[in-house]
């Protein structure tokens, strides 16, 4: 049967005219190219011309050649559920296909917009030839990532083959299984082709870029990654990327605020293949070259700005937020960074708002936390212990579930009708014809890949807890080996030995009340301040440096600015801790800096209260050269620490690297949420001398908003509270050091730990007296100790005394509010 043409457009159509209206006709990846294109190019966002093939020429290639009953009547016979019919049938409707010519209108139509490319490039152009698939008369399926994409096509005959293959792929095994699942008639989806001219990221870098967390889903930060070469690698997991965070609403301001790079390992990298029988081939990237960034900062704050325009652009039109999921590619020739492909994100932002879930690992059966009252009790099949579990594995975490079950290995795609409901599968690298046995798993561990390649973006949308990244995740398991898959420690995932029990708790955020009492939360992990963030709160009451200096740093800040009078061993050590760098101390400025703007931002614009470093000289010794420069003491609970260290001869310079990267937070990125607490301030005069050296680097007391806190934790904070009132901003009671130095009891000793107690009377009072002193006087006063987060009824008398804020555990903050709510409701 023929079909007439009334114009050229009815089989192809440039990008600049269509956009997102026409979904149906070109679908959902090339009516966005088309959007971008004709909106966001005039603003300043790049995009790669090009021209797209429609849905009425698809549907005409399989009428005119009688490929409509053909592929019925396979589709017939075939059983989705059943791998190996899936496989079998799929296969025979590619090769029909593969085997029919395009008609010659439409390969006509698709020849003459390629040469009008070359024209434009003034040369045979190299193309990137896209799938883009849509369903009739449903504009929201664009089924993202189900067909094939295929770069550096280069002349007519390999544009056309290029073509046919992506017509093919629309009957690959996970496309078929993905309509199947979806309730999508095989028959009613039809596929747009896009034909872009290809960026040279061959010869620079290429990635994808989110305008939300993918983990989190918090939308205040923009997510890229970057590898070398072509983009696909990042895309698919094959190498492990490069990963940046920036903050959205400083960077609209104006500021720079690069929240956090980390150094992906990008050993290989996709490049032309030219003279060779592939478009493309994977070569390794020297290490000099893999162990530096692949961006630099400039390029980094461009690519978000860019984010944030794409996603703002979308937003407009659709009349709510549109976090947005894009790749971006450098042209190696030019410099010139542009996206190439962007559509909504899909996962993270369909989330309820109204309700948290914190999966808990128990580190001990028996001795392990209790499920509150709305939480569910996860798999314990173990055998009860009182050990460590033991960690198999770290890796890149996805999501923030935990799960287990025993491991399957698949290397071949051919494995996959071997799988089995329930099982761990573990392997180098998912694609996207893995994804009918990925919906299978209990969970996924893959050796490559970074937080947005496909093993990460399918576990997401299938709630999967999944650890990418991991190396060698196929050489350390073994088939039936039973393990657990963790996602509840932050950034990285960890693989543990055996089933382990684990605690959810269910957290109802809908209508919860705010009390007089601020509710502050503690923090010690910068990665999951994200995560924790969506939890109802003021701020953040204690944010502890030392965790970040131990988790992101690891080097004693000494052995950085001493660097060249290291001895050869330490100095090792210090260039595996401190890679990329090659000015040591900047790498202390800048890491610390990423730890403290990601708990900063999490909270943005909500007061976020830093504690100094308060590490004791046997913890600061533990540190990577630290042995080098700390003391022996008997008792370092009592010894070199907090304030006394910050003005010493011996450490004033190290505690300059503090200061240059709180000064960076605040002025480089915008956080000027970020606030100070000095700990263990023995006197008033070292509380001067303190801010004496806090000044040299710009961080005056008022100055730009900046308050500065005093942790009340000695006697002598409560006994002057009047004085140390006139030079701080107010106190911060850590309850713990001071029931040990109001009682005269060492906290870590077993054998008097019953004398310990915050509710004694002497304690108590002390508490009391404090709060009356800073109201008299105008300072501000909280808690940050254990104390309300173990205690109701210390939380109780805290109220009654009138205490300004309380900052608690994030597990123990909705409870305690809740029961602060109460106690001020009876008032």
């Amino acid at each position: 049967m023929s079909v007439a043409f009334e114009t050229i457009t009815d089989l192809v159509r440039w990008f600049d005219q269509i956009g997102m209206d026409d979904v149906p006709i070109v679908g959902g990846k090339n009516a966005s190219l088309g959007e971008m294109y004709r909106q966001l190019t005039p603003r300043g966002v790049r995009i790669p011309n090009g021209f797209a093939t429609t849905a009425f020429a698809y549907r005409s290639f399989l009428e005119e050649t009688g490929l409509n009953e053909k592929i019925s009547q396979v589709l017939s016979g075939m059983d989705v559920d059943d791998i190996t019919s899936l496989q079998h049938h799929g296969m025979l409707i590619r090769e029909m296909i593969l085997d029919t010519p395009l008609p010659d209108a439409l390969a006509h139509s698709i020849v003459e917009a390629y040469q009008h490319l070359c024209e434009e490039r003034h040369e045979l152009a190299d193309v990137a030839v896209r799938s883009s698939a849509t369903a009739e008369d449903l504009p929201d399926a664009s089924f993202a990532g189900q067909q094939e994409t295929y770069l550096n096509v280069r002349g007519q005959a390999s544009v056309l083959d290029a073509c046919r293959r992506c017509y093919a792929s629309l009957f690959t095994d996970r496309a078929i299984s993905y309509r199947a699942n979806h309730g999508y008639d095989h028959m009613q989806v039809a596929l747009s082709i896009g034909i872009q001219q290809m960026v040279r990221s061959d010869l620079a870098t290429s990635g994808v870029m989110f305008s939300i967390d993918t983990e989190s889903g918090f939308r205040d930060a923009v997510l890229i990654n970057a590898a070398y070469g072509l983009g696909e690698n990042v895309v698919q997991g094959s190498v492990n990327p490069d990963e940046y965070y920036v903050f959205k609403p400083t960077l609209k301001e104006g500021f720079r605020p690069i929240l956090k790079k980390a150094i992906g390992t990008k050993s290989m990298k996709l490049v032309y293949d030219a003279g060779g029988s592939k478009m493309t081939k994977n070569i390794p990237v020297p290490p000099e070259q893999a162990n530096r960034f692949a961006l630099c900062d400039d390029d980094i704050l461009h690519l978000a700005h860019w984010a944030c325009e794409i996603e703002d652009h979308y937003s407009q039109r659709r009349g709510a937020a549109c976090p947005m999921d894009m790749e971006w590619a450098k042209d190696g020739r030019t410099g010139e960074l542009f996206i190439v492909q962007a559509r909504p994100e899909t996962v993270q932002s369909r989330k309820s708002a109204t309700t948290h879930e914190r999966y808990h690992l128990r580190r001990s059966v028996g001795s392990g936390r209790g499920n509150e009252s709305n939480g569910t009790e996860g798999l314990a099949t173990s055998p009860t212990t009182s050990a460590e579990p033991l960690r198999l594995l770290t890796g890149r975490s996805v999501g923030e579930k935990i799960g287990s079950g025993p491991v399957h290995l698949i290397t071949d795609v051919h494995q996959l009708d071997q799988f089995r409901d329930g099982e761990i599968l573990v392997t180098d690298k998912t694609d996207p014809d893995w994804e009918p046995v990925m919906k299978r798993a209990a969970g996924i561990i893959t050796n490559r890949g970074g937080r947005t390649c496909h093993a990460a973006i399918v576990s997401r949308e299938l709630g999967l807890p999944a650890i990418v990244g991991t190396l060698n995740a196929t050489e350390v398991l073994h088939n039936g080996q039973q393990v657990t898959i963790s996602c509840a420690e932050g950034d990285d995932g960890v693989v543990y030995e055996g089933q382990l029990p684990f605690d959810v708790e269910t957290i109802d955020l809908s209508g919860l009340q705010r009390p007089k009492t601020k509710m502050l939360m503690n923090i010690g992990a910068p990665d999951e301040a994200f995560a924790l963030s969506a939890i109802p709160n003021d701020g953040v009451g204690l944010a502890r440096e030392e965790f970040i200096i131990s988790t992101y740093v690891k080097v004693h800040p000494r052995a950085l600015l001493d660097y060249d009078q290291l001895d050869a061993a330490t100095r090792v050590a210090v260039d595996a801790a401190t890679m990329g760098y090659e000015d040591k101390p900047k790498f202390y400025i800048d890491r610390l800096a990423e730890g403290i703007a990601m708990i900063a931002a999490a909270f943005h614009p909500k007061d976020v209260i830093v504690r100094l470093s308060d590490f004791k000289t046997n913890e600061y010794a533990n540190l990577v050269g630290g042995k080098n420069y700390e003391p022996n003491e008997e008792n370092p609970m009592l010894g070199f620490r907090g304030a006394s260290r910050y003005y010493s001869p011996q450490f004033r310079d190290a505690f300059g690297l503090e200061c240059k990267a709180v000064q960076k937070v605040r002025q480089e990125m915008g956080l000027r949420n970020l606030k100070l607490m000095v700990p263990f301030c023995r006197t008033v005069d070292e509380g001067r001398k303190v801010q004496d050296e806090m000044a040299k680097y710009g961080l005056v007391r008022g100055q730009d908003g900046l308050e500065i806190y005093v942790m009340c934790e000695i006697p002598s904070n409560v006994i002057l509270a009047d004085r140390f009132a006139e030079i701080f901003d107010g106190f911060s009671i850590g309850s713990n050091d001071l029931t040990q130095l109001t009682l005269g009891v060492d906290r870590d000793s077993e054998i008097v730990a019953h004398v310990f107690d915050e509710n004694n009377e002497a304690v108590k009072r002390s508490i009391a007296s404090v709060i009356q002193t800073a109201k008299a006087h105008g300072a501000k006063i909280g808690i940050c100790g254990q104390a309300p987060s173990d205690y109701p009824e210390f939380a109780e008398f805290l109220v009654q005394q009138g205490i300004d804020s309380m900052s608690l555990t994030p597990d123990a903050l909705v409870k305690t509010t809740m029961h602060v709510l109460e106690v001020e409701n009876k008032r």
